[in-house]
């Protein structure tokens, strides 16, 4: 049984992931300036996702997943790390930091939608629909910022990449909880990294164009380590310890923060524009997206209180 009582621990490991995934999103702008967007994703994945393998296949000598378990393996590669992480980034290249990082946020009001449509799940909330109203209207308010600031004929391709991504990433949650890895979280973590950045790097020479290793700056090498041991491995140690030992409520906070972190970073070091409007925007998504998690937590709640009774 999971341990859920919270600990000073914890919640400095949700510290760290709501702000070390902000901080990623600027690092991988600031690498793709130089590298194809999916270059660095399937590069960042296979470094990653080859740290944790060989700690569990060296150390700890762990056995490998079961068929089954691969199965499910490769189609969380294709959905987390193929469409969700390799279109984001690509997406990236075209749209502001902050918009992009702010869309990823979306992602639990689309597994709403995704239950609603696809798994017949009819009993959503009042609260439920209002929040997606509020979330896809404050997303709108930041658009419309950016449209008219930053007239761009590649800002819809990157909107588009961002929202198929954010869906991937939705799609990957839903499948997740239905089933289930019977091997260690951070091993299977690890094994859809290097599957990913498998497909990636397919998908990346039919794609684009990936420049020689030999032809990538000591700055954009910087930018990948750090996503590699920042982003990929720390973050997601952090993200996975977190979500172990706290509340859902608690633990899924680290999606409110991301884009506001990754705004503010973007403004200092990038000089994207932040405006007033910008940031209203954003606190009406977030606010959207909060009122999602928690009237769909909430009639969780009521339904095991009920199953009880």
């Amino acid at each position: 049984m999971q341990n859920k009582q919270p600990n000073g621990k914890a919640y400095l490991a949700l510290t760290a992931t709501s702000i070390l995934w902000g901080t990623s999103w600027v690092a991988s702008k600031i690498a793709i300036s130089e590298i194809p967007a999916l270059q660095l994703t399937y590069i960042r994945q296979f470094l990653a996702g080859t740290i944790f393998l060989s700690y569990f296949l060296l150390v700890k000598k762990s056995p490998l997943p079961t068929v089954k378990d691969f199965k499910s393996i490769a189609v969380m590669a294709a959905l987390m790390f193929l469409s969700a992480n390799g279109l984001s980034t690509w997406g990236l290249k075209y749209i502001p930091t902050g918009l992009a990082s702010l869309i990823g946020a979306l992602y639990p009001l689309s597994v709403v939608l995704i239950e609603w449509i696809f798994y017949k799940k009819r009993d959503v909330s009042v609260m439920t629909f209002v929040g997606l109203l509020i979330g896809i209207g404050g997303v709108g308010f930041v658009f419309y910022e950016n449209m008219f600031t930053h007239v761009d004929p590649n800002l819809f391709f990157g909107l588009i990449l961002s929202i198929i991504a954010m869906l991937s990433w939705s799609l990957g949650t839903v499948f997740l909880s239905r089933h289930h890895l019977s091997v260690d979280p951070y091993f299977g973590m690890g094994w859809q990294m290097v599957i990913g950045s498998a497909m990636l790097f397919v998908f990346a020479h039919i794609a684009q164009d990936p420049i020689p290793l030999a032809a990538i700056s000591k700055k954009t090498w910087l930018s990948i380590s750090y996503l590699v041991i920042v982003g990929s491995v720390i973050s997601f140690i952090a993200f996975i310890y977190s979500l172990k030992r706290l509340p859902v409520a608690i633990s899924s906070l680290y999606a409110y923060v991301n884009p506001i972190v990754a705004m503010i970073i973007a403004a200092i070091i990038l000089k994207e524009k932040l405006t007033i409007s910008i940031v209203i925007g954003t606190i009406i998504t977030l606010i959207g997206v909060y009122l999602v998690n928690y009237s769909v937590r909430r009639d969780k709640e009521d339904m095991i209180t009920e199953a009880e009774i």
